[in-house]
């Protein structure tokens, strides 16, 4: 079912921007990975920096900084 909203997950969000998270997708050890670093639904996240290349992206959740590999970032929907 199409809806006509596109999905923007945390690795499309330019550096500067502060987003909420809206679901965590991912499976098995990934996922509660992500999880367990405080990127669960409703968490305030702002994107710090981006690494030259792109991979890692920095990003501040529940006040610290946090790096996270951009098929990492891929996996966590946000609005």
């Amino acid at each position: 079912m199409n809806t006509g909203k596109t999905e923007l997950t945390l690795a499309d969000i330019k550096t500067g921007k502060s987003v909420r998270v809206t679901k965590v997708g991912g499976e098995g050890a990934l996922r509660q990975r992500i999880l367990d670093m405080g990127l669960t639904k409703g968490a305030e996240v702002t994107v710090s920096k981006v690494a030259p290349l792109g991979d890692p992206l920095e990003v501040t959740v529940r006040g610290y900084e946090l790096s996270l590999r951009r098929r990492e970032a891929a996996c966590i929907l946000v609005k």
